[in-house]
């Protein structure tokens, strides 16, 4: 082979290695920009869901105890027993007319033990339910059979869409009639809408019955087979709608409920003019207490736009890379041909310069490890950190499932006592004793504040909290901490013994963390004291120059010397195996050692065992600041 169709040759494979390079850089640019997007997108949505599931979740609780107390209600009662009355249905009609303006359902209706409407809301309307026949309808049957009904349907009078509840009218074990609810989802559909997201709720056959898209609405997330359609039929649930496919097209499963599907433009009224196809990323989830899932369309317009243009930019900086390192090669040889003209007196600069060369690359290369090393602790730094964060999180939610018995307890307390006085208020405004009624709901509502505290406090403790550094008001701290932990106290018998410190007094540290360090000594002095006799908990505060120190004693039996050893190492515990990890005076010791601080565990010179925590003091002027 001659020189020049070597030289043909060699450009040719560079030219061709090159646009393999280009090629492949800008798809691994397009993959690695896609599925990073992809990432960040499941994340938000997973919340987004949270927000629109409770959404959901909270419009039918609203309702939810309605049916189960209008036998309660003297018109209802004297009407179940004298269906044939017509003075008693017509007061039946007015009261329950009453309580849908009320109360914004759509209709409310009661049927007898054959399913046949005798008093309804809507009765004075032309197309009203009166005389209508509902027993083939699921939730009158599941009523009639003793459990509470639940059906989302479409009308057959007036084809409106609803929710239906329902529940049993027993005069004892006998069946009298059933209940029924009706109310409209249509609100929760435009708050979705005014959102500018797109949300779909699915029934368990895959109906589409709620949607922030009207186009969606009674489509079919898949096709529907026969059987289906007959028992639609069957119980008239959607009216004999057409329910065509709304033409979802999977394209790729990412996990159980996250895939990315086509969507035809003509499905959506969505702009149609855009240059990439209709891709979504789609996330759903199941409602709790129903067979209903939510899902969000989320577009990948803009995620492959990006990807589009991150491709390209990998793809030109690559050839620029390319061509720079062909001029470098050529310019070299170029170099090294002329000092070869140069014969015996270039060889010992030939010499020489490749000595200096290789060192040069040495070098090169010791620092390119060194810098891959420090990346690695920088990377290795974070992941600690990380990991610290999610270990704190899982020692909040650890004592926030020991304190959820006496939470349990201290809210069903209040709940019982709502339900009676929500009741007897409904009888004393029947009577016209205003000044009962009043007096009742006043303590409904002392019940309710009561038990938002509660929520509250535990709410604010299960907020994940981040490892920076704030300002924590020490009173304030103590009393979330001592609220948290105040059914263990009652139950116990254990008696606190507070410090008596400035009001302004606090420290530096996060506000949500220090209070997981106090609760961590409360639940362990605590548990030391579990079959001990009067026990006692004291808390002193003292400031101490710049900083402020904070002791937890208890009357305890004391830390053994063994214990004294190992206090503060991960996974060490003297409780039984299966309760606790032994993670959390080790978490504990870290989120203080990180604001500045100290913890220190040791016994009491008047027996029991004390740990004391030191921090930094933050005075009133900073405070402010």
């Amino acid at each position: 082979m001659t020189r020049s169709r070597r030289r043909q040759l060699r450009i040719f494979l560079t030219v061709l290695l090159s646009l393999l390079l280009v090629t492949a850089a800008g798809i691994g640019a397009f993959r690695t920009s896609v599925s990073d997007a992809l990432d960040v997108m499941q994340r938000r949505a997973g919340q987004r869901l949270d927000l629109y599931s409770t959404s959901l979740e909270s419009e039918i609780a609203r309702y939810a105890q309605l049916p189960g107390i209008l036998g309660l209600a003297q018109p209802v009662d004297a009407l179940i027993h004298d269906p044939n009355n017509p003075q008693r249905q017509q007061e039946a009609n007015r009261y329950l007319e009453r309580l849908a303006e009320r109360t914004g359902a759509s209709a409310i209706y009661i049927q007898d033990w054959l399913g046949e409407v005798v008093a309804t809301s809507n009765w004075q309307r032309s197309d009203s339910y009166l005389g209508e026949n509902d027993a083939y309808r699921p939730y009158f049957q599941d009523a009639a059979a003793g459990g509470t009904g639940r059906f989302f349907g479409v009308g057959t009078s007036r084809s409106e869409p609803g929710y239906y509840l329902s529940d049993g009218l027993y005069d004892g074990p006998r069946l009298l009639g059933v209940a029924v609810v009706k109310i409209s989802l249509a609100r929760v559909e435009k708050a979705w809408t005014e959102s500018k997201s797109l949300v779909l709720v699915t029934d368990q056959n895959g109906v589409v019955i709620l949607s922030s898209e009207p186009r969606w609405k009674f489509t079919a997330a898949e096709p529907l087979d026969a059987a289906v359609r007959a028992e639609f039929d069957r119980t008239r649930q959607y009216n004999r709608l057409p329910l065509p496919p709304l033409g979802l097209k999977t394209l790729r499963r990412l996990d159980s409920d996250v895939q990315v599907v086509l969507l035809p433009k003509a499905s959506t009224s969505l702009p149609s003019s855009d240059p990439y196809p209709r891709h979504f990323l789609a996330k759903s989830r199941a409602l709790a207490q129903s067979d209903w899932r939510v899902t969000e369309l989320l577009s990948l317009d803009a995620v492959y736009e990006l990807a589009y243009s991150r491709a390209a930019l990998a793809g030109v900086l690559t050839a620029l890379a390319i061509v720079a390192l062909l001029w470098w090669s050529e310019r070299r040889r170029h170099v090294r041909d002329k000092l070869a003209a140069r014969e015996a007196l270039q060889r010992a600069y030939n010499e020489l310069e490749r000595k200096v060369e290789d060192r040069t690359a040495d070098l090169s290369s010791t620092n390119l490890r060194l810098q891959a090393e420090v990346a690695e602790r920088a990377r290795a730094e974070q992941h600690l950190r990380q990991t610290q964060d999610e270990l704190v999180q899982a020692g909040k939610l650890a004592v926030i499932g020991q304190l959820s018995t006496g939470v349990a307890h201290e809210l069903n307390q209040p709940l019982a006592a709502v339900r009676t006085l929500s009741g007897n208020a409904i009888r004393f405004l029947e009577r016209g004793d205003l000044a009962t009624a009043s007096a009742n709901l006043s303590t409904i509502n002392e019940l309710v504040e009561k038990m938002g505290s509660i929520t509250s406090a535990l709410r604010s403790f299960a907020r994940k909290s981040t490892s920076s550094v704030g300002v924590t008001q020490l009173q304030r701290a103590i009393d979330n901490a001592l609220f948290l932990v105040d059914q263990r106290l009652k139950k116990t018998r254990t008696q606190v013994l507070r410090p008596t410190m400035p009001e302004m007094l606090a420290v530096r540290c996060d506000p949500n963390r220090f209070e997981q360090v106090l609760v961590n000594l409360l639940t362990n002095a605590l548990d030391e004291l579990e079959s001990y006799p009067a026990p006692r908990i004291e808390i002193a505060c003292r400031r101490d120059g710049a900083q402020v120190v904070l002791s937890v004693r208890d009357n305890g039996p004391g830390l053994a010397d063994s214990v004294r050893a190992h206090l503060f190492e991960p996974f060490f515990t003297t409780k039984p195996a299966g309760i606790g990890l032994g993670l959390g005076l080790t978490l504990s010791a870290g989120i203080v050692a990180e604001a500045g601080g100290a913890l220190m565990g040791d016994n009491h010179p008047e027996g029991g065992a004390q740990f004391t925590l030191t921090l930094p003091a933050v005075s009133e002027e900073d405070q402010h600041d």
